[in-house]
């Protein structure tokens, strides 16, 4: 009898140890996938640096960021947009670049703006503006446009700085635009021979 009850404790013992060990199994695992829910630690403030130039800049910066995701999703913006996407970020880069040229021939040529009764901030920021319509606009057209529209605008109202532009944008060159507004072709060169003069004498004022 005592040897049957010996084994009896002997057993109940051992269920009794495995079942803690396993309750104990069962809670460290528990703590291991509830402590990693968190995020790394570290300075959240490092890496997110904007100071990339220009369009093709940022877009570089995003890719590095999200390990190529958005090279993938620009390119599926392109696709489904059957390209538009792709002529949008042409458009920005032709803009940035020409308002680049444009702050450098202002910065080497500050008298630019002399003779037109603005000054050359109020100069960038008309080319600026006007660049939203047309980003292939070159910062010489603008110039143009507007000394010729101050040089014809008293005889002839409807040649003005933003008629011209229309112009441009609409794929026509200066001449063609002034005889478009009522020029005849010896006019229209006559006019913009006289702009492109003032704008070399206007380079060599400081």
């Amino acid at each position: 009898m005592k040897s049957k009850h010996s084994v009896r404790l002997l057993c109940f013992g051992l269920v009794s140890l495995f079942i803690l060990g396993a309750c104990i199994n069962a809670s460290a695992q528990g703590r291991g996938r509830g402590g990693g829910g968190g995020r790394p630690s570290g300075n959240p403030g490092m890496g997110g640096g904007r100071g990339a130039g220009g369009v093709d800049g940022g877009l570089g910066t995003a890719s590095d960021r999200s390990n190529g995701r958005s090279d993938r999703g620009l390119g599926t913006a392109s696709d489904k947009s059957g390209g538009r996407s792709d002529a949008g970020l042409d458009r920005a880069r032709a803009a940035s670049e020409n308002a680049k040229q444009a702050d450098k021939e202002l910065r080497d040529h500050p008298g630019m703006a002399n003779g037109m009764n603005m000054s050359a901030n109020q100069l960038r920021s008309g080319y600026q503006a006007a660049l939203a319509n047309n980003p292939d606009l070159k910062f010489g057209q603008y110039v143009a446009a507007n000394r010729i529209a101050k040089n014809l605008g008293s005889r002839n109202p409807n040649i003005t700085t933003d008629a011209i532009l229309r112009g441009l944008a609409g794929g026509q060159s200066i001449g063609q635009t002034l005889q478009g507004l009522g020029l005849n072709s010896k006019e229209a060169k006559d006019a913009e021979k006289a702009a492109e003069q003032e704008i070399k004498e206007s380079k060599r004022q400081k």
